[in-house]
């Protein structure tokens, strides 16, 4: 099953994700989160299959943050993202959220966060 449709401008990242060429990072906070907002713009039905189909993909790794960095203070929420990335190494968080914009700020923990546009530009290859 493949969540996006094709012609969706995103699906060129989940197909990647699929095709072993990326890792997706993932917590119990950012799955809860994904839970909240897909059964509550979409369908419970909705929510089961994509909850088993990024559960399931090739290189999904679920790592827990045990200290709470808060780094972003305009939208609190988002930190989950950031501390999990912290804690797994990840090398981005890509992200179309301007919250994000205020890790640019801080030089320790270096997060490394990119829109979506711009990881495509550089590794969509």
């Amino acid at each position: 099953m493949a969540i996006l449709p094709k012609k969706s401008k995103e699906r060129w990242l989940f197909d990647k994700l699929r095709s072993h060429q990326l890792t997706l990072i993932l917590s119990n906070e950012i799955i809860e989160e994904y839970d909240e907002k897909i059964s509550w713009f979409y369908s419970a039905y909705l929510l089961e299959l994509v909850l088993e189909e990024i559960l399931n993909l090739p290189l999904t790794e679920c790592f827990e943050a045990y200290f709470k960095w808060q780094l972003i203070f305009t939208d609190p929420d988002d930190n989950k993202f950031v501390d999990v990335a912290i804690s797994s190494n990840a090398d981005y968080i890509i992200t179309n959220d301007k919250h994000f914009k205020e890790l640019d700020k801080i030089e320790f923990p270096k997060v490394n966060h990119i829109t979506l546009n711009n990881f495509k530009n550089l590794f969509a290859n």
